[in-house]
């Protein structure tokens, strides 16, 4: 491996030309095949082989027309306070705004709340259900426009007009000024870290490049391969992150290749050919991470998963290919300024301020490694309380129409009202046996018993389709949708279905929004231990390859679950618990949003392992020269600690970037992400893993023999590329001559 990737930086090297214009060939055609490339398409989110999915795949069948999953729109009217919605000048405007709402050519219907009987009790507030064509990705601007319009018209009337639905969203994601703060944090902190303006903007400009390169990709594919509008929101953030990563690490080696004298081709040839092999070894572990996400049965997960592992390849392939190409082109540039005034290159201290940590854990091992996992351990206890859902308009800020519809609805008719449950009854089997009339009565018994549960406010006239053999009704809970309560509430009727379906020969499942978040919540879960049991599985067969020791895997992965789980007992902290949740500007706080443990595990468990390879290689590297394990230790910290410091700030700064906006899911995302590199790098990497190391002494780098015999042999530390480096040429004449001629 080493041997091979030396000489593709050698070749990249001298042949810059021909890199750099392969790869901007590559942007060029892939930009334009974007520009060219129809829309992406939304096919909703599907999540096969739960109830709430097979409902609303039986509401496509059996109600042709009526997508189950189109975009709605719930406009709510409240009057001034003292007056009623029911008045006549009130009700007036009311039907007047219904009306231009339901003038649209997405539009499906629009029901007028008096018709439907969907006012107050008190009479202050109504609701009229706008049910559009189409899903809320694919409704055209002039329909948003036009339901923007009618609101404004409605407020000049004196009434307080809000909408939520998911015609109100704005297709929103990470991006824009998330990562624009990012950037710029990493560029200070390579500038801090490499001292050249040079040196810091390589990895940034190979690392925006490498983004171009996967975005343009995925916007070229994403019609073909039915890729959302949502599936590069992960790859963009990942493959920025990792491609400034690693860079950095090929940038900083062949610095420190230079600063033994060797001249730049060979000093790249090395840097690609060593700190390569890492890059090569740490991007194959994300890869496993992010396609392992296939695991958990998501198609839009997987998607995702697969885009973000292709971001991850290019990142590797820039490394290794047009960063050399780029040190080619300006091989001293990357030197700090004095360095290339005085026309020599310094060699790194052989004391830093990683050797002298280093040094401070190896004193007290034991200290530092109890303290390490007791305080990581106490940041995980929350998590044992983690209620995972999907948080919805209740989450958003009160600034936006969404939420204030949501707590008008939630005053007016009941916290319930917002997450009503959606019953479909199949009683075709009925139909056909008996006729409509036992139809009929079979629905009137089921939606009578789901009636009459503790805990149900209302249920909704059914509505069947036009065979007669399948009916649908709302049911309002007591409880808010993201409650507890609505959940038992769910498990209650579904357990009585045996009993009902037995007594009117007709079956029901149930759906809507809060049970397809419940169900999304049970899944996720069921899945996370066979996710965790594949990705790291795979992932310490791989360390073992790379480090040839049984405990340094076994110590890696239990340093990923100690810093995941922490991390989400800091997000269950601050976002399902309240505390510092204002400092976030996190108004609402509630469930954990159900993709969070996935996304945690995936995305972290590839950036903790970058971490561990990076450090421990070189450890290893210092190993396998003949150091004693504590030198080994030491020497690790001296060559890498600094630029995987660099790296995890980076990374949190990435990430920390996109706490900056305003929806609380993103929020979330972003600080899960950000605490849980902080915790991996600067707890477990730093002071665990060197704790543990000093305590096993030469048992960290022991292999039993059969083990020794049947795993590969990979050079990741370049041992043979720096012995044949570091031996001199053989003087004409001598011995050492004549025995290469012999």
């Amino acid at each position: 491996m080493a041997q091979f990737l030396y000489r593709v930086g050698r070749l990249a090297f001298r042949r810059r030309w021909y890199v750099a214009l392969v790869w901007a060939a590559v942007l060029a055609a892939v930009g334009l095949g974007a520009l060219k490339a129809p829309g992406a398409t939304d096919e909703g989110f599907a999540m096969p082989g739960i109830e709430s999915q097979k409902a609303f795949d039986l509401m496509d069948e059996r109600f042709p027309g009526a997508t189950a999953d189109g975009a709605t729109a719930r406009v709510v009217f409240v009057a001034p306070k003292g007056e009623k919605v029911t008045a006549a000048d009130h009700r007036k405007a009311v039907e007047s705004t219904v009306a231009d709402l339901a003038d649209g050519s997405q539009v499906a219907s629009a029901v007028d709340p008096f018709q439907a009987k969907a006012v107050s009790k008190d009479g202050t507030t109504a609701y009229a259900t706008v049910t559009y064509k189409v899903a809320s990705n694919d409704l055209t601007d002039a329909s948003k426009d036009q339901l923007v319009k009618a609101l404004d018209q409605a407020r000049d009337t004196g009434l307080t007009v809000e909408a939520g639905g998911t015609a109100m969203d704005d297709g929103a994601g990470a991006g824009g000024s998330a990562e624009v703060i990012g950037i710029a944090i990493a560029a200070v902190v390579l500038l801090v870290t490499f001292g050249s303006l040079a040196a810091a903007g390589l990895p940034l400009l190979t690392a925006i490049l490498g983004v171009g390169v996967s975005m343009a990709t995925i916007l070229t594919l994403s019609h073909p391969l039915g890729l959302s509008t949502t599936t590069g929101t992960l790859a963009m953030m990942l493959g920025l992150a990792v491609g400034i990563d690693y860079a950095l690490f090929v940038v900083s080696r062949y610095r420190e290749e230079r600063a033994k004298g060797r001249e730049p081709a060979e000093a790249t040839a090395l840097a690609v050919g060593t700190a390569g092999s890492a890059v090569v070894f740490a991007g194959l572990t994300v890869v496993i991470a992010l396609a392992g996400l296939t695991v958990v049965g998501i198609p839009m997960l997987t998607k995702m998963g697969l885009a973000a592992a292709g971001a991850v390849v290019v990142g590797v392939l820039i490394a290794l290919t047009l960063v050399p190409a780029f040190l080619g082109f300006w091989p001293n540039a990357v030197l700090r300024r004095k360095e290339r005034k005085r026309g020599r290159i310094e060699e790194e201290a052989k004391d830093n301020g990683g050797t002298r940590w280093a040094r401070f854990v190896l004193r007290r091992p034991l200290p530092v490694l109890i303290l390490g996992v007791v305080g990581l351990g106490a940041l995980a206890v929350p998590m044992t309380s983690l209620q995972l859902g999907m948080p919805g308009d209740e989450a958003k800020s009160t600034s936006t129409t969404q939420r204030r519809a949501y707590d008008a609805l939630a005053e007016g008719f009941g916290p319930g009202f917002n997450g009503p449950l959606t019953v479909v009854v199949d009683a075709k089997g009925d139909t056909d046996a008996k006729g409509d009339a036992d139809a009929k009565a079979a629905v009137s018994t089921i939606s009578r018993k789901i009636g009459a549960t503790e805990g149900v406010v209302s249920v909704s006239p059914a509505r069947f389709n036009k065979a007669g053999d399948t009916a649908v009704f709302s049911v309002v809970p007591s409880t808010a949708p993201t409650s507890e309560k609505t959940k038992d509430l769910v498990t209650t009727i579904r357990d009585a279905r045996p009993a009902l379906e037995s007594g009117t020969g007709a079956t029901f499942e149930v759906t809507g929004s809060t049970a397809m978040n419940i169900d999304i919540a049970d899944k996720v879960q069921s899945a996370l231990v066979p996710y965790l049991i594949v990705v790291v599985g795979l992932a310490i067969v791989l360390l073992l390859v790379v480090f040839r020791s049984l405990l340094v895997p076994l110590k890696a992965a239990f340093g990923f679950l100690l810093s995941v789980l922490a991390s989400l007992g800091a997000v269950v902290v601050v976002f399902q618990e309240g505390h510092g949740a204002s400092l976030l500007g996190v108004e609402t706080t509630g469930p954990i949003m159900s993709l969070m443990p996935i996304f945690l595990v995936g995305i972290v468990f590839g950036l903790a392992m970058d971490y561990e390879v990076f450090l421990v290689s070189r450890m290893r590297e210092a190993y396998v020269h003949g150091e004693t394990p504590a030198q080994a230790v030491t020497s690790g910290f001296r060559h890498s600690a600094r630029v995987v410091v660099a790296a995890a700030l980076i990374m949190i700064a990435v990430f920390a970037g996109f706490m900056g906006e305003s929806d609380s899911m993103i929020k979330m995302i972003g600080f899960g992400l950000a605490s849980a590199v902080l915790l991996d790098a600067f707890v477990v990497r730093m002071a665990i893993v060197p704790a543990v190391l000093a305590l096993l002494g030469h048992r960290a780098w022991w292999l039993p023999t059969w083990l020794d015999r049947i795993l590969p042999r990979v050079d990741v530390e370049g041992e043979a590329l720096t012995r044949a480096a570091d031996t001199p040429a053989p003087v004409p004449g001598s011995a050492d001559q004549e025995a290469v001629r012999v």
